[in-house]
C-alpha cells in the first residue's frame, strides 16, 4: 500500500467504529498509533524531499533567467554591429531559456500545492494521533479498573457471604454468653460503691422520717387534733 493511500485511510478512519469492532480495543488503538506515527514520519520525509526539490528548481530558474538576460544582451551587441543574423540566433536562445524557466515555474507551483496539502494532512494526522493517544490512556485506565473490579467480583464469588455472616453471628452469640457468665458472677455481690449508695439512700429515708415527725408534733397539728376530738 502506498504512503498516500494509507495516509488517506488513516485520515478518514473513524476510531470509534474501529474500536467497537475490535476484539482487543487496547491492542487496536496501539496499532493505530503505531501506524499513524510511521505514516507521519514517511509523509514528513516526502515533504522534506519536495522542499529540497523546490530549492533546486528555484536555483535552476534563477540560473536560466540569467541566461535569458545574457542572450538578450548578446542580441543587442549583434544588432549594434549590424549582425542581425546573430541577434536573431541569440533571441532564439533567449526564448528557449524563457520556455524552460516557465516550465520550472509550473513545477514550482505544483510543488507548492503539494506542500500545502501535505501540511494540512499532517495537521489532521497529528490531531488524530493526539486523539488516539488520549483514547489509549483512557482505555488503559478503564482496563485496569475493570481488572480490579473483576478481581473483587471473583473474591466475592469465592467467599460465601451468607456463611460468613452466619459465622459472625455465632461469634457475637459466644461473646454474649461470655458476658452473661461474667455478669452472673457479680450477682449477689455488693461492691464498695453499691454499699455506699445504700447508706446514702438510708440517710435520705431517715431525714424524711425526722421531717415527718417534726411536722406532726408541731402545735398547729395538736390544736387541729383537739378540735376534732371536741366535736
Amino acid at each position: 500500500m502506498g504512503i498516500f493511500s494509507r495516509f488517506t485511510d488513516i485520515i478518514n478512519a473513524n476510531l470509534n467504529s474501529l474500536l467497537d469492532k475490535a476484539e482487543d480495543p487496547e491492542k487496536m488503538v496501539r496499532l493505530i498509533i503505531q501506524e499513524m506515527e510511521e505514516t507521519l514520519v514517511e509523509v514528513r520525509t516526502q515533504s522534506a524531499k519536495l522542499i529540497a526539490d523546490k530549492k533546486e528548481l528555484g536555483r535552476r530558474a534563477t540560473r536560466i533567467q540569467k541566461e535569458a538576460d545574457e542572450w538578450e544582451r548578446k542580441a543587442e551587441i549583434a544588432l549594434s554591429k549590424a549582425r542581425e543574423d546573430l541577434a536573431r540566433a541569440a533571441l532564439k536562445e533567449k526564448t528557449s531559456a524563457l520556455e524552460a524557466a516557465s516550465e520550472i515555474e509550473s513545477d514550482l507551483e505544483m510543488i507548492d500545492d503539494n506542500l500545502q496539502k501535505l501540511s494540512e494532512d499532517i495537521a489532521q494526522l497529528q490531531q488524530k494521533l493526539v486523539d488516539a493517544k488520549a483514547r489509549q490512556k483512557a482505555l488503559i485506565v478503564r482496563g485496569k479498573t475493570a481488572q480490579s473490579r473483576m478481581g473483587v467480583k471473583r473474591q466475592l464469588h469465592d467467599v460465601n457471604i451468607e456463611e460468613a455472616m452466619s459465622r459472625f453471628e455465632r461469634y457475637e452469640r459466644r461473646i454474649d454468653d461470655l458476658e452473661g457468665e461474667v455478669e452472673a458472677y457479680d450477682l449477689g455481690q455488693k461492691t464498695l460503691s453499691d454499699e455506699i449508695a445504700e447508706l446514702e439512700a438510708d440517710e435520705r429515708v431517715d431525714e424524711e422520717l425526722a421531717r415527718l415527725k417534726a411536722r406532726m408534733s408541731s402545735p398547729a397539728t395538736e390544736s387541729a387534733a383537739d378540735a376534732a376530738s371536741d366535736k
